[in-house]
C-alpha cells in the first residue's frame, strides 16, 4: 500500500511499516503463476497509453498504467484498467493485490476486502494473499475472521514469522494482552530481524509496567538503527514515563535520518510545550508545517506557542489557518477566542 495518510501523536500506526503478503512464496507448490508489476514510476502514460492502442489485449499494460495512475492518486483511473487488466487475465494475483491496495487507499475497504477475498478463493494455499487478507480483515476490526485466516496459513507453515506477528496485532486491537505477548514472542523467535515484533512487545510491555519494555525498543533499534518506527516507540516510551529529554533525543534522531518526518517535528513541539519552552516548540511546528502544508495541528499548536510567546498577530493567522481547514477544531477556536481582542 502507498504510505499511510493518517498519522497519530505519540504512538505508532497499526499499519505503517507494515508489509505482510508482499513477500515471496517459493515453497508453497500451490502459488500463482507471478508477473512482476514493476515501479512504473518513471513511465509516461502517453507511451502505455499508444502500447495499449497497439497491444489491446496485453493485460500487463493496463496493471503498469494503473499501477502509474495510482502512484499520481488517479484512483478511478487506476480502478479502470485493474479492472481490464482482471478481464483479461484474472489468474493474476498481483493484479488482484494491486486492486485491494488501490480501493483501500481509495476509502473503498469493503471493495478492497471483496478483491482479496476473490485472491484468496483463486490460491487458497498462497500464503503471501492470505496474509494480505487477514491484513485487509484487521483493518477492518474483523479480528475473528482474520484469526481464521492466520490460521489457514499456519496450516500449510506452522513456523511462519508472519503470521504469528498478524495474531499478536489482532489480540493486541482485542486488548488480549497476554495472547498478544505470546504471539509476537513466537514471531521475533522465528525471525530475530523482526523489528515490528520487538517494537509491539515494548509497547505491550509498556502497558503493564513491564521492566523488559526498553530492552524490546532497544533490540528493535539494534536490529535497524535507521527505523523511524523504532526509534519512535523508544521516544514515546520516554515521553509516557515523563523523560522529556531522551524523548527529544530520539526524535532528533528520527529527524537526522529525516528531515521531512514530520511527526517527529510535531511530537517535539508538543515536548517543548511539556518543558514549558515555547521558542523551540514554535520552531518545531513551524519546521511541520514546512514539511506538511496541511498539518492542521501544527498550525493551532504554533499558533499556541506564538501565543505564549506574545506573538498574538501570529497566534492569530495560524489559529485562523487551522480553522480554515477545521472550522470545529476546539484548541484553534479556544485559542482564537483568547487573543481575538489583544
Amino acid at each position: 500500500m502507498k504510505t499511510n495518510k493518517f498519522f497519530t501523536i505519540l504512538s505508532i500506526t497499526l499499519v505503517l511499516g507494515m508489509c505482510l503478503g508482499c513477500g515471496s512464496d517459493a515453497s508453497n507448490n500451490n502459488a500463482a503463476p507471478e508477473q512482476q508489476i514493476g515501479d512504473t514510476g518513471n513511465e509516461d502514460i502517453n507511451k502505455l497509453t499508444s502500447q495499449i492502442a497497439a497491444n489491446p489485449k496485453e493485460a500487463s499494460l493496463y496493471a503498469q498504467r494503473g499501477n502509474l495512475f495510482y502512484k499520481n492518486d488517479g484512483y478511478d483511473e487506476a480502478i479502470q484498467d485493474l479492472t481490464v487488466a482482471l478481464s483479461l487475465d484474472s489468474t493474476n494475483v498481483n493484479y488482484h493485490h494491486l486492486l485491494a491496495d488501490i480501493y483501500l487507499d481509495y476509502y473503498k475497504s469493503r471493495l478492497a476486502l471483496k478483491t482479496m477475498e476473490r485472491a484468496a478463493q483463486l490460491y487458497p494455499k498462497r500464503i503471501p494473499t492470505l496474509l494480505k487478507l487477514s491484513e485487509f480483515q484487521l483493518i477492518l476490526k474483523m479480528n475473528e475472521a482474520s484469526l481464521k485466516t492466520i490460521d489457514k496459513v499456519l496450516q500449510i507453515d506452522p513456523q511462519n514469522s508472519e503470521a504469528f506477528f498478524m495474531m499478536g496485532l489482532n489480540f493486541k486491537e482485542m486488548e488480549d494482552i497476554n495472547r498478544a505477548i505470546n504471539s509476537f514472542q513466537k514471531a521475533v523467535e522465528l525471525d530475530p530481524d523482526l523489528v515490528d515484533g520487538w517494537i509491539n512487545l515494548g509497547q505491550l510491555h509498556a502497558s503493564i509496567k513491564g521492566s523488559l519494555a526498553e530492552k524490546f525498543f532497544d533490540t528493535a533499534i539494534e536490529v535497524d538503527s535507521t527505523s523511524a518506527y523504532a526509534l519512535q516507540a523508544k521516544a514515546d516510551f520516554y515521553a509516557d514515563q515523563g523523560d522529556l529529554d531522551k524523548a527529544l533525543e530520539y526524535y532528533k534522531k528520527i529527524t537526522s535520518l529525516d528531515a521531512q518526518n514530520e511527526i517527529a517535528f510535531f511530537n517535539s513541539g508538543l515536548l517543548y510545550l511539556d518543558k514549558n519552552d515555547p521558542q523551540k516548540a514554535y520552531e518545531a511546528f513551524d519546521i511541520t508545517i514546512k514539511v506538511s502544508p496541511l498539518h492542521i495541528r501544527a498550525y493551532a499548536y504554533r499558533g499556541l506557542a506564538a501565543e505564549k510567546l506574545g506573538k498574538i498577530a501570529e497566534a492569530k493567522a495560524d489559529y485562523k489557518q487551522a480553522l480554515t481547514m477545521a472550522p470545529d477544531y476546539q484548541i484553534a477556536l479556544d485559542g482564537l477566542a483568547r487573543v481575538k481582542d489583544l
